[in-house]
């Protein structure tokens, strides 16, 4: 018996988190209400407090799982690159470009202070950390994730990885540039993948 409340409970959290992007994916972030994501997981309107303290709580839990599905994104195509630093930091940045353009909403919302403060959701914000970690050890930079020191030489290629990146991805989820970088999700990511080997060559040498 206790089993299957178990399952259950598990269910009707995971109908809440999906009604949420579901949510975001077709009106954005600020149309996600708490009302709103009962009505659309059809549970009662008190049942989200049940599993989530506020509307920022569901937020920070579908901010985790997307830098867990980020760190998995790019471990997968650092894995699949050659061993050469400007060959891993490219399969890493065409990564993470793809990650953003499959999931845009919440990609968004991963960067987005005002609407979920990571730093009062430690899980959260450890899952954003090793996605750091990640970056900073393929491209051979000992860092710690937890130091408020962010001005450390050290950190400048990490940094200027992970700018690009996310640069690139912001600039085309938001349609900047107009057709520069194509219409089509396979014609963005091919653009992504020559402006990112542009900077990873001369990372390379």
């Amino acid at each position: 018996m206790a089993a299957t409340k178990t399952i259950l409970r598990d269910d009707v959290r995971t109908s809440i988190l999906e009604a949420s992007i579901a949510l975001m994916n077709e009106g954005g972030l600020g149309s996600l209400s708490m009302r709103e994501v009962a009505r659309r997981a059809g549970v009662s309107h008190q049942a989200p407090y049940h599993y989530f303290a506020d509307r920022e709580a569901i937020l920070a839990e579908l901010a985790g799982d997307g830098f867990d599905r980020l760190y998995d994104y790019m471990a997968s195509a650092i894995g699949l690159a050659r061993p050469k630093m400007g060959d891993k930091n490219r399969a890493m940045g065409e990564a993470y470009i793809r990650f953003a353009l499959n999931n845009p909403e919440v990609f968004r919302l991963m960067f987005r202070a005002e609407m979920c403060d990571l730093s009062r959701y430690p899980e959260a914000k450890l899952k954003a950390d090793k996605c750091l970690q990640l970056v900073a050890t393929t491209l051979g930079v000992n860092v710690d994730p937890s130091s408020k020191d962010k001005t450390s030489p050290d950190l400048a290629p990490v940094i200027a990885s992970w700018s690009i990146a996310h640069g690139l991805a912001t600039l085309m989820l938001e349609g900047k540039l107009g057709e520069a970088f194509g219409e089509t999700l396979d014609q963005r990511e091919a653009a992504a993948g020559r402006i990112i080997g542009f900077y990873s060559e001369r990372l390379a040498k």
